[in-house]
């Protein structure tokens, strides 16, 4: 559950809650594969938004709202 997330849990983003949304509109809707397919650890939390770092990839951090991440072992 969304609500569940916390700094250092292993995330990824869910690709149904981020299409379409306000984030998505606000800058490039072709989302890179990584953001659903590798895990990303929460590094900062902030309201309902997580700073996502993506370690495998040379990527900046990305904020995005907790409600589009789901939890990863």
């Amino acid at each position: 559950m969304a609500d569940t997330i916390k700094r250092g849990d292993l995330v990824r983003a869910i690709r149904e809650k981020l299409e379409g949304s306000l984030e998505a509109q606000a800058s490039d809707t072709r989302f890179p594969p990584y953001l659903f397919e590798t895990k990303g650890e929460v590094v900062d939390m902030k309201g309902d938004y997580a700073l996502v770092k993506f370690g495998q990839v040379p990527t900046p951090n990305i904020w995005l709202r907790v409600d589009q991440l789901e939890t990863m072992k």
